[in-house]
């Protein structure tokens, strides 16, 4: 975001064309309250869940392959779903850590993280073999290229 105004950041005490480096600034303020209020455990706590796992797509000559880093999750937290050209790729995966003493919690845990991401396919895929592997906390999804549209070597061609 960009200010109309020139003011200093975070306690910076550089003066402004306004004369009011003596001052804190409203957003200097407001972020010293909230980090001396609620502090790091308070923030580290408040969105753990996942966002979308980051995605790599690699065009070989016979194939497209999807890798998808999605770490802690279980072969069965998956679904590959194919609906004409749009490929959708989610997963839903709880989670309960516990400590137990006698039936009386000291700490208990829950925990839940989902996504879904979905990709339009080009023409070039042959979707009846379409292919996913998960290991080492990577999803693959090989994505078959139709005969023809595979790259065909280079051949030299004979003048006649």
């Amino acid at each position: 975001m960009t200010s109309l105004i020139p003011t200093p950041k975070n306690g910076d005490n550089k003066s402004t064309s306004l004369g009011l480096s003596g001052l804190p600034t409203i957003s200097s303020w407001m972020d010293d309250i909230l980090n001396r209020s609620f502090g790091t455990e308070f923030m580290s706590n408040f969105n753990s869940g996942m966002t979308l796992p980051a995605v790599n797509v690699l065009d070989l000559d016979d194939k497209f392959l999807v890798e998808m880093a999605v770490p802690g999750f279980k072969k069965s937290d998956f679904n590959v779903n194919l609906d004409n050209k749009l490929l959708t790729i989610s997963a839903e995966h709880k989670t309960e850590n516990e400590e137990n003493v006698d039936d009386h919690y000291t700490r208990r845990e829950f925990g839940y993280s989902s996504f879904q991401r979905t990709f339009t396919l080009p023409e070039i895929i042959d979707n009846e073999k379409i292919v996913a592997k998960y290991e080492d906390g990577i999803l693959k999804v090989a994505l078959p290229k139709l005969e023809e549209a595979k790259k065909k070597p280079a051949k030299s061609i004979k003048i006649s």
